[in-house]
């Protein structure tokens, strides 16, 4: 390994000349405090960052052992680090001066959600820590212009590892708050099963957001108070005594007037899923983590999917318990949405009544009436809501402005009233029994899919891929783009990059035609817990732009993917 003086000669002897020289600089250099790896060096001063890694020893560092010993507190602590460099570095940022990109640190800037990212990953034996970051090489024209990159190299990453990546006294306090609302979060998590709950919202909790844009919470916004016959207590490790509302496993249904908060609370559930950053207003909201946001979907594909609880008798003869298509409808890209979410585990449907297929849905008396049973393919959802948690387990939480047959089903009634939930159970059974239910409960079990997906033979994995991720709503592989921007839950463009780098490693090593869908996906999942993202990165350094996905959306990105066969 080279010293940090060999590259500042080196960086000296390279000034003014082409810029494809700045290729010598490739390769590991020690530095006082940590070791700057420079894994890739743009092509010229207008594409994309070079790819950089500072690996902090774990004495160096300093971070005691126990705050990354344990999964939930080294993600934690990963992304506090990954805030605190992000903030620094941001200040120097194309302060070194030149043409192009010349001059940039970028650094990933997380959202609200504390998710596992490959810009920061700490060994859980040694207490290494790898930082990843892109930096744009300065040049004047295509001619290196070594002393700025000098000035980001030995001035601006050195400041910026010692404030961030160096445990000190000054952020000791800062780190520990860190650690322990992931102990909080955690045992929160740990208590839904425990407590027969889909979820937790704290009281004192922020719900509303500050636009329709963003994710920080919305100032002077009404403080969430749960109603006492749904109050929840739980006892924190360190924050002690909280208490919040529990929802119940089964059927709940939120309701009130436009406006009132309804889509709000659900959307707080939505992202439930995953940890909050302290100040969000979320922190203490914990959703079952297999929770699947269900919509309708127009225009998706739709591969092999058995639809036929939901789906029969087409009038052109197509069978549904293995549908297919291009181009689905509303109520059918519902249902397939549906099955595809129970195919992933997922144990809480999420649903809003406002995205949704209202023929999917429900039928009302009158229609009933008008169109025979015998002439309606469409067997609506609330026919089989109750049977799939009596009989599968399979909770669902429904926003509902105008469905208020599924009184009748639900064990649980919420009324928003101005951000504020009450419990109107009682009163909504009561009121129910004026309008008695005029269709049928359906006791069918819930079909097991097993479907096996092969790449198909457009897409060669020897040749060069070409990708492109399309911020959250989605990735393009060799120009076929896979839609994301229904999948509701992905909150992170770095979790589409991963999830495109997922696709193309299932098709890599499961894809057989011999293993199936869910079964490829658990492998891989079991595989990126113990070995993390850099797993996604075959043969070739850990990018920066990476964050974790769940089973959920990689099974729902593999199910929009149209050149992926699957029967």
């Amino acid at each position: 390994m080279k010293t940090a003086t060999e590259l500042k000669s080196l960086l000296q002897a390279i000034d003014r000349r082409s810029y494809p020289a700045y290729k010598d600089t490739r390769g590991s250099y020690r530095f006082p405090q940590y070791i700057l790896t420079i894994d890739h060096v743009q092509g010229d001063p207008f594409a994309s960052p070079s790819h950089v890694t500072l690996t902090v020893p774990g004495k160096t560092a300093g971070f005691p052992r126990e705050y990354y010993s344990e999964r939930h507190r080294r993600i934690a602590l990963e992304d506090r680090l990954i805030r605190r460099f992000h903030r620094t570095a941001e200040k120097y940022s194309h302060e070194a001066k030149g043409s192009g990109k010349s001059g940039a640190i970028v650094t990933c800037a997380p959202g609200q959600e504390v998710i596992e990212r490959s810009a920061c990953s700490i060994d859980e034996n040694t207490g290494d820590i790898h930082y990843r970051l892109e930096i744009g090489f300065p040049a004047n024209g295509r001619t290196i212009n070594s002393r700025e990159l000098i000035k980001i190299l030995y001035d601006f990453l050195p400041a910026s590892v010692a404030d961030a990546l160096i445990y000190r006294p000054q952020i000791a306090k800062e780190i520990e708050k860190t650690i322990f609302l992931s102990d909080d979060q955690e045992y929160i998590r740990s208590s839904l099963k425990k407590l027969k709950l889909c979820a937790f919202i704290a009281d004192g909790s922020v719900l509303p957001r500050l636009s329709g844009i963003s994710q920080l919470p919305m100032k002077d916004a009404k403080a969430f108070k749960s109603p006492d016959s749904l109050k929840v207590r739980l006892e924190l490790p360190h924050f002690g005594a909280i208490e919040g509302m529990g929802i119940g496993q089964g059927i709940t249904l939120i309701v009130g007037g436009g406006y009132h908060g309804k889509s709000t609370l659900l959307q707080a559930l939505e992202r439930g899923v995953y940890n909050h950053i302290a100040g969000d207003g979320r922190e203490y909201i914990a959703t079952d983590d297999t929770a699947m946001k269900i919509r309708s979907e127009d225009g998706r594909s739709v591969r092999s999917v058995d639809i036929s609880l939901f789906m029969h008798d087409l009038p052109d003869g197509r069978d549904t318990t293995s549908f297919s298509t291009l181009d689905a409808s509303g109520s059918t890209s519902q249902a397939a949405n549906v099955m595809e979410a129970l195919e992933s585990g997922s144990k809480l449907l999420l649903i809003d009544e406002d995205t949704c297929a209202t023929n999917f849905m429900i039928r009302d008396e009158l229609m009933q009436k008008v169109i025979h049973e015998d002439a309606e393919p469409i067997t609506p959802f609330i026919e089989y809501v109750g049977s799939m948690w009596k009989n599968s387990g399979i909770s669902t939480i429904l926003v509902a402005g105008s469905f208020g047959a599924f009184f009748h089903i639900a064990d649980s009634i919420i009324q928003m009233d101005r951000y504020a939930p009450k419990d109107i159970t009682e009163k909504a059974k009561k009121e129910a029994e004026a309008y008695p239910l005029s269709i049928k409960l359906r006791e069918e079990k819930i079909p097991v899919m097993k479907r096996f997906p092969r790449l198909s033979r457009t897409l060669d994995l020897r040749d060069r891929i070409k990708t492109k991720v399309l911020g959250r709503d989605g990735f393009s592989i060799n120009h076929e783009t896979v839609e994301l921007r229904y999948v509701e839950q992905i909150v992170d463009s770095g979790q589409s990059a991963a999830l495109c780098r997922a696709l193309l490693y299932c098709g890599r090593h499961f894809f057989d035609g011999k293993t199936t869908l869910t079964e490829a996906v658990d492998r891989l999942m079991e595989l990126l817990q113990s070995e993390g993202l850099k797993l996604l990165c075959e043969n070739s350094y850990l990018v920066t732009g990476l964050t974790l996905p769940r089973k959920q959306e990689i099974l729902a990105s593999l199910n929009r993917c149209r050149f992926l066969e699957i029967k």
